[in-house]
């Protein structure tokens, strides 16, 4: 999930409170059903007799089950990062706490394997068609990573270790996804990746020099 949003398109209309109510509904939905029976559980019918809205509406808002998947992500991630903030984490450095993050986070898809499968998926199948939906999904990542960091400035390498965080982030939940990697092996992945921040952070460079 790239850390770098795409800044060719107009943003999006605000919804009026009705249409962002509807648009909540939706998304709850969305999630419901993939949490039930994994992505192919999400079928936009049922996701518009679920929610209560035309299936003409639906269509208006999401044009695909994919597009509503990934916006579904997002809203998950939102959810997480309200939850990080009530509740920081408690490492000791910047490497630690992302870590954690992180690994928080990835302890809440892991209580929904259908739900956090659906996603994925979706978020592998997004085509250029789905590019805002995947923008918002990775800056609400790179939001809880610069969170977790304590940076609100970070410098041009210090995105570049977020990003490249998020990718392993992002595979790591494909190879657990696939049978393929246990919790274990994530969480040491993550931890290991976690170490560019102490190597891009300026202060501890500077420390570095002779």
């Amino acid at each position: 999930m790239p850390a770098e949003a795409s800044t060719s398109r107009p943003a999006a209309p605000s919804l009026t409170e009705r249409q962002e109510a509807r648009r909540r509904r939706i998304l709850r939905a969305s999630a419901q059903l993939a949490g039930r029976g994994g992505f192919d559980a999400v079928q936009m019918r049922e996701v518009a007799e679920s929610s209560q809205v035309a299936l003409g509406t639906l269509y208006r808002y999401f044009p695909s089950k994919v597009h509503l998947l990934v916006a579904t992500m997002q809203d998950q991630l939102e959810h997480m990062h309200g939850t990080l903030r009530k509740k920081p984490p408690a490492g000791a450095t910047a490497a630690e706490r992302v870590a954690e993050t992180l690994m928080r986070a990835f302890r809440a898809l892991q209580r929904e394997p259908h739900l956090a499968d659906a996603m994925v998926r979706a978020l592998t199948f997004a085509d250029r068609s789905v590019s805002p939906e995947v923008d918002q999904v990775s800056r609400q990542t790179t939001a809880i990573i610069l969170d977790a960091m304590g940076l609100a400035d970070p410098t041009p390498e210090q995105l570049s270790a977020v990003r490249v965080i998020e990718h392993t982030w992002h595979s790591a939940l494909i190879t657990w996804l696939s049978g393929r990697a246990s919790i274990a092996q994530v969480k040491i992945d993550i931890e290991t990746v976690c170490r560019l921040i102490d190597l891009t952070d300026p202060a501890a460079a500077h420390s570095r020099r002779p």
